[in-house]
């Protein structure tokens, strides 16, 4: 797939889950460019601001095969994977594959579960993979994990691990959408609109797991040159110097981060990456992999204040083309 052909497919995604979510494009954007570098998606956000909506409607624009978890305290590492049962018939023990094994999966509420049944996603999100019993089984190609959570519930929630959150490339926060929006979301559901039944939304399909497996192929193709890696090394080193940061990102953010620029350079037909695209996607692919001090949480400072104080440091190249 060349370059042109992938900012006009990405264009007409965008298109399609714009008509069922209304003023989240950035959201949308966002999503869709780091499914295409080959992420995984944490969203998060206070109930009813469409995050399963917006998941639900990628599905069916895409045509994956889409399954959901419903995460919850007594929810089994089981659940997720899947196991053996002992079949009479044959004698023996069968695998029965758990919900994870689908394109498009959506991990609703992943707080709500302790950190042992989050762990089960681990191998799935980084090896495209899962180990049961010591064999090993492929999980479909493209394999993508949405997830959610509420910030501000904390009561049978359970935080993330460190680990795990890195395993996402971003981290999104949906916002209550303004007046004007708002009445249009109300205008859709007065002309008929209902969540439950996207397929009467008149949203088409775009691409298949196919295509997008060759969106992805086709950003081996947008160039990046010494300047641009410079500046991405110096963005996540300094988020390990900043004065309110104890722990800072890993390279999995750089490397996160180059992936998504070089998604977004795509997405705009270009064939190779700018500070902008860096700039643009930094706070989402960064967030999460910061560890705040103590004192600095206290002090009302938050991970985006962090990045936002290192892109306006850090020194930005004359040249990217």
């Amino acid at each position: 797939m060349n370059l042109s052909l992938f900012r006009d497919t990405f264009d007409r995604i965008r298109r399609e889950a714009g008509k069922v979510l209304l003023g989240q494009d950035e959201i949308i954007d966002t999503t869709l460019l780091a499914i295409l570098a080959g992420g995984h998606v944490l969203i998060e956000g206070v109930p009813g601001l469409g995050k399963t909506l917006l998941v639900r409607t990628l599905a069916h624009v895409f045509g994956a095969s889409f399954r959901r978890i419903q995460f919850t305290p007594d929810l089994m590492p089981s659940d997720v994977t899947g196991g053996n049962v002992f079949d009479q018939k044959e004698d023996r023990f069968v695998f029965h594959e758990g919900p994870v094994f689908t394109q498009l999966l959506l991990a609703d509420e992943i707080n709500r579960a302790p950190a042992k049944t989050q762990s089960a996603l681990l191998e799935a999100m980084q090896d495209l993979a899962v180990t049961t019993d010591g064999v090993t089984r492929p999980l479909p190609e493209p394999f993508l994990v949405i997830a959610t959570q509420n910030p501000v519930e904390s009561q049978g929630t359970y935080p993330l691990p460190e680990a795990q959150l890195d395993r996402f490339l971003v981290k999104l926060h949906v916002r209550y959408p303004g007046p004007a929006v708002e009445k249009q979301i109300l205008r859709h559901h007065v002309d008929g609109f209902s969540a439950a039944k996207l397929d009467r939304a008149g949203i088409e399909r775009i691409a298949s797991a196919d295509e997008i497996l060759a969106m992805r192929a086709a950003l081996g193709a947008v160039r990046v040159d010494d300047g641009i890696l410079e500046y991405i090394t110096d963005i996540v080193a300094r988020t390990r110097a900043h004065r309110a940061v104890y722990l800072g990102s890993s390279p999995r953010g750089s490397i996160g981060l180059l992936g998504s620029a070089r998604a977004r350079a795509a997405s705009e037909g270009r064939d190779f990456v700018t500070p902008d695209d860096v700039k643009a996607l930094a706070p989402a692919v960064l967030r999460h992999r910061l560890i705040l001090h103590p004192d600095a949480e206290i002090e009302g400072t938050s991970a985006d204040d962090c990045v936002e104080d290192i892109l306006r440091e850090a020194k930005v190249p004359r040249t990217a083309a």
